[in-house]
């Protein structure tokens, strides 16, 4: 069973990617999201990975964190919800953004992905919103900024800058920092449930709290703004 690959990128197509390791070839089926976090042809890359084996086939599922391997084990648990499915869902929203879709049962969100109509939304929503509650999503890893052109004198960057996002490797300099929302959106949601709220409705108020701060996602802010929905 494949976990993990890192090599060189080979080849990047529109759903997937080649990642040459050692003079093997393997082709890696992955979202839009994580293929655009990927260097160039003849860039080092790894991604983390998810193997699905069948009689007729075995396919291996590639991402840049842990958080979007999460998300998709969890879709395909889903009827009606197969691998390219999650994938194509995982293209239009992030990690973050799925879990503020399920607290607030926003099923237009979910339909912005191909394959996905109303019926197949709202059962997504009622069979992982409390699934979501309980995940632990950490750091969720950030596209990478394209590189602004550099001066002769600084073209040349040090190795030390180099640091994995995800499980990505790319340079620090180019890159948008890792959001965290995540982890404060399950620390406010912890919040509300030690008040003795039930963890669904507790994640519902979150959700909603999240979308009514805007850039302002502090855990005092969804807090506050989550009691509010929860005692309207």
């Amino acid at each position: 069973m494949i976990a993990k690959l890192r090599g060189i990128v080979d080849f990047i197509g529109e759903d997937s990617v080649i990642i040459d390791v050692n003079g093997v070839g393997y082709l890696v089926f992955a979202s839009r999201r994580t293929l655009t976090m990927l260097p160039q042809k003849g860039g080092e890359a790894g991604l983390m990975i998810e193997t699905h084996v069948r009689e007729d086939h075995i396919h291996l599922y590639g991402f840049a964190d842990n958080a979007e391997k999460q998300w998709f084990a969890l879709l395909t648990t889903v009827q009606g919800v197969g691998a390219k499915v999650a994938l194509a869902l995982l293209s239009v929203l992030s990690p973050t953004d799925l879990l503020r879709a399920l607290a607030a049962q926003d099923t237009t969100a979910l339909c912005r992905a191909p394959g996905i109509g109303p019926k197949v939304a709202t059962r997504i929503v009622g069979e992982l919103k409390d699934k979501a509650a309980r995940l632990n999503l950490g750091p969720v890893a950030a596209p990478v900024a394209p590189a602004a052109p550099a001066a002769a004198t600084s073209s040349k960057k040090s190795a030390k800058s180099a640091k994995p996002v995800g499980d990505v490797s790319i340079d620090t300099a180019d890159a948008v920092p890792v959001v965290d929302d995540g982890a404060v959106l399950a620390d406010a949601v912890s919040a509300l449930v030690n008040l003795g709220y039930g963890r669904s409705e507790a994640f519902g108020a979150v959700g909603k709290a999240a979308q009514q701060a805007g850039e302002d996602k502090t855990l005092d802010t969804l807090i506050r703004l989550g009691l509010k929905e929860l005692s309207a």
